[in-house]
């Protein structure tokens, strides 16, 4: 048993220090003994904190690092980890799981500082209070020697934010969007070094606007910053400041990157003006824009510059971003374009994508962007730029079942997180999982596992990526969103007397009465009257294409009161458009086929599956009905039983003809072997 200097007992050099989770005990053990962390104790919980680390060998060797760097500030560090076990704790989640930021603190050992409750980790910052401290970070210096400090201060500042994310004080939410409040610090902060590095005066309105994740609020660690620059006046001086801004950004420095500002996203792309007017840009988007541009202006939000300006530009936009979807073929471009973007994933990278193959990121952001452009064009609550927001908000009115959001949700903040932790390694731009065991060990541990790290965190994100890929096949092509889509916002959302002259080009005889069962349907702020009011002007179309539309609403309105209650009845509807169209003809068909559906509204389950709609054998339906007969003793109960299984079946004869999935002449037949049945029992 050897004993490490500065300890007040023993720890054993190997077997104590691979429990901890050490993998390469000897060099640590060597460490321990050394002259920078011989302080480290196992009685005051140094040594188990160190355990707590996704990689306890990496946060060893960059705390000795740090420590070797013989900084005076140094010397306290040493101080501080004995005496504030919620520092240590901070410090050692931050070095075992990003070696970018020990290498920051090697370099300024001095910023240990900001994972102290003194120096800003025990609480998030406000925005406000972010940028005045990039700001004041880059203030009177040339652009070069501001590069630097801007690279310094951000990533101070991103060390307490990892810490807060980290040890599980801030929740996922919190740390993107305080990620999105960095980087519209970042941008003010090059804005001011390109202004005060201007010969020419700028005396206009400059903005940038953030799009993507950032314009979200919940960026990634690393990722691309999407901006546009909208000026009141776009020329030499204005495109000048812009490129400012984003070299002070992009640029590789002594102090390296921070990450990469990209402007791809506007108009004509890297091949139009960098800098545009509001009317540019609103021209363009009237005239030319494809799908995805709108798509992309779905986030966009006024982050640095002038904030009127900034904030007129998303205004403007904001009626061509919900009214995309009334453009011809709109959901199936939309779904061309994700169908795309998984086609170009190399094959090597496929099984370990987070982001762009199948049951990855995109999954679920194309699936709410999508359900939220083509309902979102007359429903105001569900407009919300944030991915999570928008899903929490499709859930509550309706949209989204409750349990397939909560699913969605959950998977979408596991693999942002792993993103997370992937990126934090090296503070690089990636969505792909390392698949080295040692890594995958790592990765694992940051996110929480400890009994087979790898392991577990492989089969969690499989399960995860399973359920998403489920999801997003039934969200993303839903055909219902294909015939909301087509009718345009404005037939959805119609005046009385609108709403009376389409019925009746619809061919409604009794329009009022029409609008009466309408009204009472989808009356309320209720998630039930929500659903119909998203089903109805489909169905409405539907009932039509039959022979009684007026029947066919109102068979539905009695159907829907009988059902209504029910979990799945609307849920089964919203989600499987085939159920929802042959109850619609069958409704609108036959008043006789409504009236057996009335006595038996659950056949409304069968719909979907043409299995079950297919006429019986004469064998089953005698055994059925003998079966029940037999369990009850009176002969009224037995009467009624039998009648049951004869309604069920003329039912299921009714919708197979009117569907067509039997030949007219078997229906004769099927219809006395039912009869036959019946008289018999």
């Amino acid at each position: 048993m050897k004993t490490f200097p500065g300890n007040s007992r023993s720890v054993g050099p190997t077997a104590d220090l691979a429990r901890l989770g050490f993998l390469e005990t000897e060099r640590a053990a060597s460490v321990l003994s050394g002259k920078w962390c011989g302080f480290l104790s196992s009685d005051n919980g140094a040594l188990d904190d160190l355990g707590l680390a996704a990689d306890p060998d990496l946060a060893l060797l960059s705390l000795e690092r740090i420590l070797a760097a013989e900084d005076p500030r140094a010397g306290e560090l040493q101080q501080a980890f004995d005496r504030d076990p919620v520092f240590r704790r901070r410090l050692v989640l931050v070095l075992g799981a990003s070696a970018a930021l020990g290498e920051h603190l090697v370099r300024h050992p001095a910023d240990w500082v900001s994972l102290t409750d003194e120096g800003g980790a025990g609480r998030p910052p406000s925005r406000d209070e972010v940028i005045a401290d990039l700001r004041s970070a880059v203030a009177g210096q040339d652009e070069e020697a501001a590069a630097l400090a801007l690279r310094v201060a951000y990533r101070r500042r991103l060390l307490a934010l990892a810490a807060r994310d980290l040890d599980g004080t801030a929740i996922f939410s919190e740390t993107t969007g305080e990620l999105a409040d960095l980087a519209d610090a970042v941008l003010a902060a090059c804005l001011d070094v390109g202004r005060a590095g201007s010969s020419a005066d700028i005396s206009g309105g400059f903005s940038v606007i953030a799009l993507g994740k950032c314009g979200g609020r919940e960026l990634n660690y690393v990722s691309d910053v999407d901006v546009v620059f909208v000026a009141d006046e776009a020329d030499d001086r204005t495109t000048c400041l812009a490129r400012t801004v984003m070299r002070m950004a992009n640029e590789a420095t002594a102090e390296g990157s921070i990450w990469q500002i990209d402007a791809g996203l506007r108009p004509e792309g890297k091949s139009g003006a960098l800098v545009r007017t509001l009317a540019s840009y609103l021209s363009y988007y009237k005239r030319w824009a494809d799908t995805w541009e709108f798509q992309a202006l779905l986030k966009a939000r006024s982050a640095a510059g002038d904030a009127e300006l900034g904030n007129k530009y998303v205004e403007a936009t904001r009626s061509l971003v919900w009214s995309a979807a009334d453009r011809p073929g709109f959901v199936a471009e939309v779904q061309a374009m994700r169908r795309r973007v998984e086609d170009h994933v190399p094959a090597d990278e496929a099984d370990w994508q987070l982001k762009l193959g199948r049951g990855g990121l995109r999954d679920v952001e194309f699936s709410v962007q999508l359900l939220q452009l083509v309902h979102g064009r007359t429903d105001l609550l569900i407009r919300s730029s944030n991915t999570l927001e928008a899903l929490s908000a499709l859930a509550t009115w309706g949209y989204v079942g409750r349990d397939d959001a909560a699913t969605m949700a959950d998977a979408y903040e596991f693999l942002r997180r792993l993103e997370h932790r992937v990126q934090l390694f090296r503070l690089q731009r990636t969505a792909v999982v390392p698949n080295d065991p040692k890594s995958l060990r790592r990765l694992g541990r940051a996110m929480g596992f400890r009994r087979d790290p790898a392991e577990q965190l492989i089969s969690t994100w499989r399960a995860h990526a399973r359920s998403v890929r489920r999801l997003h096949e039934k969200l993303f092509y839903r055909p219902l969103l294909d015939a909301v889509a087509a009718l345009g916002a404005g037939e959805v959302r119609l005046s009385r007397e609108a709403a009376v002259e389409r019925l009746t080009a619809l061919g409604y005889v009794d329009p009022d009465g029409a609008l009466l069962n309408i009204e009472a349907l989808t009356s309320g702020i209720s998630r039930r009257a929500v659903i119909q009011r998203t089903l109805l002007p489909v169905m409405l179309g539907w009932f039509a294409d039959g022979p009684d539309p007026d029947a066919g609403l109102l068979g539905f309105r009695r159907v829907s009161e009988a059902l209504g209650a029910t979990p799945w009845y609307l849920r089964l509807l919203r989600d499987e458009s085939a159920v929802a169209r042959r109850l619609a003809d069958l409704l609108s068909t036959s008043r006789f086929a409504s009236d057996l559906l009335l006595r038996v509204p659950e056949f409304v389950a069968s719909l979907g599956d043409e299995e079950l709609l297919r006429p019986r054998r004469v064998g089953q339906i005698f055994g059925e009905m003998g079966a029940l007969a037999s369990r009850n003793a009176g002969a009224v109960e037995c009467i009624a039983a039998v009648r049951s299984v004869r309604r069920r079946e003329l039912l299921r004869l009714a919708v197979a003809e009117i569907e067509r999935l039997v030949e007219v002449s078997d229906v004769g037949s099927a219809i006395s072997a039912v009869t036959d049945a019946a008289i018999d029992r």
